[in-house]
């Protein structure tokens, strides 16, 4: 049987000589692992390029037997270029991030018609967006959060529950300890994000790092499992001071 949907790249892994296996956010069927034959062959060019990730794809594919995790795609093509994304350092890396946390923390394999629009909508946005990026991954994870079961009406909610459970922000990362004035420093922040993010006030760099940070700290007492998110740091230095 097939099934004709859009999808959402969210990661690939090499397969062989020239395949991959790639993890899809698919609109009809939620998360999916397709293989994909061929796509790293040096002819034709470029198909590989089609599988980075957040790429917005239109896909026929087979649906996997019962009790199976992995099958193939018929057909797959680009269902709306990026203008910007793969090739601006900064959205690129904001891209990489996501699709990261997209991928240890939404793992339904099925329809949920509004999260996708949630994302297809926000990663068009993103790529269409000339200034104000900043606070993009912020304001994305926030939101998301909604769709996930756990978002937040204030700044306060995140913050409780983030030094209740005994971490506060170091550098970016986070180490156990009772740093938790400084948590409460970041309150109002989360709040104008939620409320009024055009109005924004974060100052810095070095402050939405630790922002990041507390918001990864929050998913993690949420999503079970969902470990460090490795290109937090990436990230972060590409975000500046």
């Amino acid at each position: 049987m097939l099934i004709k949907t859009r999808g959402i790249v969210l990661s690939y892994l090499k397969y062989r000589e020239s395949s991959i296996i790639t993890r899809v956010y698919t609109e009809q069927r939620g998360v999916q692992s397709y293989l994909v034959n061929g796509v790293r062959r040096a002819k034709p060019p470029g198909r590989i390029a089609l599988f980075q990730p957040l790429t917005l794809l239109e896909l026929v594919a087979y649906v996997p037997r019962q009790g199976g995790s992995l099958t193939r795609l018929a057909e797959f093509r680009c269902a709306e270029p990026f203008r910007s994304l793969p090739y601006d350092m900064r959205k690129s890396s904001v891209g990489l991030f996501l699709s990261e946390v997209l991928s240890k923390s939404v793992r339904e394999e099925e329809e949920n018609v509004s999260l996708f629009r949630f994302l297809h909508d926000s990663i068009l946005t993103f790529d269409q967006q000339d200034e104000g990026i900043e606070n993009f991954a912020l304001l994305f994870l926030l939101h998301l959060a909604g769709y996930l079961g756990f978002g937040a009406e204030t700044g306060a909610e995140i913050i409780d529950q983030v030094a209740m459970a005994g971490a506060a922000p170091v550098g970016g990362t986070f180490n156990s300890g009772p740093a938790t004035l400084r948590l409460r420093e970041f309150e109002h922040y989360f709040d104008e994000l939620l409320r009024t993010p055009a109005a924004s006030t974060i100052p810095n760099g070095q402050v939405r790092r630790e922002l990041l940070a507390v918001v990864i700290r929050y998913y993690q007492l949420h999503v079970e499992g969902l470990g460090p998110i490795n290109s937090l740091e990436i990230l972060s230095e590409v975000l500046g001071g």
